[in-house]
C-alpha cells in the first residue's frame, strides 16, 4: 500500500486505537491497539505468543483457539478490544520449563498426539477446558469435544488417546495410580 492508499484506507475504515487491559497467562497487560486488531494478531504480534496459530482466519479450523476466562474462543474472530478485562490463556501458560511439562503436555508427547504440531496448542488448550470438570469421558465424547479443531495429519486417535491419558493424569496424579495406570489405557 502506498502512503495515499493507507490514508484512504484509514479515512474509510478508521485507524482508531484503544487502550486495553487484560490478563494474559497470569500477567496483567496494558497496550494501545488499533480497534480492528484481532486477538490472534495482538497475541502473536504485540505479545510474541506464537503458539497462537493462524490457519484459515475465518474461525473454521480452530488452530487459533485460546482460552478466554477458561472457555475456548477463536482468536482470529475476536477483536483484541473485546478481551478488555478478561483472562486469556495460551499454551505458553501451561509450562515455561521444557523439563517440567504440564500433565496435558506430557500426555500429548507420550501418546504421539503432536504430529506436525500446527493444531497442538489449540488441542492442548481445548483439552484443558474439557478436563477442567474432572469427569471421565468416553472416546466418542472426546471426539465430539475436539471436533471444532481440525488436524491435518491424523485420524485423531492419538489425540483422543492423549486427552484420555491427560484426564487420568489430572484426576489421579502423574503416576495414574488411582485409575489403574497403563491398564486403564484401553477404556
Amino acid at each position: 500500500m502506498t502512503t495515499s492508499e493507507t490514508t484512504d484506507f484509514d479515512t474509510r475504515y478508521g485507524s482508531e486505537t484503544r487502550t486495553v487491559t487484560l490478563r494474559v497467562n497470569g500477567k496483567d497487560v496494558t497496550r494501545e491497539v488499533p480497534t480492528r486488531t484481532t486477538l490472534a494478531d495482538f497475541l502473536r504480534d504485540d505479545l510474541d505468543l506464537v503458539s497462537v496459530h493462524l490457519g484459515c482466519e475465518h474461525g473454521v479450523c480452530g488452530c487459533c483457539t485460546v482460552l478466554l476466562d477458561g472457555g475456548s474462543v477463536r482468536s482470529c474472530l475476536m477483536l483484541a478490544v473485546q478481551a478488555q478485562g478478561h483472562e486469556i490463556e495460551t499454551v505458553e501458560s501451561l509450562s515455561a520449563d521444557q523439563n517440567n511439562l504440564h500433565p496435558i503436555q506430557e500426555a500429548f508427547a507420550e501418546e504421539q498426539g503432536l504430529q506436525c504440531g500446527f493444531c497442538t496448542p489449540a488441542m492442548v488448550l481445548r483439552t484443558k477446558e474439557i478436563l477442567a470438570d474432572g469427569q471421565e469421558r468416553t472416546d466418542d465424547e472426546v471426539r465430539h469435544e475436539i471436533s471444532g479443531i481440525l488436524c491435518r495429519c491424523t485420524g485423531y486417535q492419538n489425540i483422543i488417546n492423549a486427552v484420555q491419558n491427560a484426564g487420568r493424569k489430572l484426576r489421579c496424579g502423574a503416576s495414574g495410580g488411582c485409575c489403574g495406570g497403563d491398564e486403564a489405557k484401553g477404556s
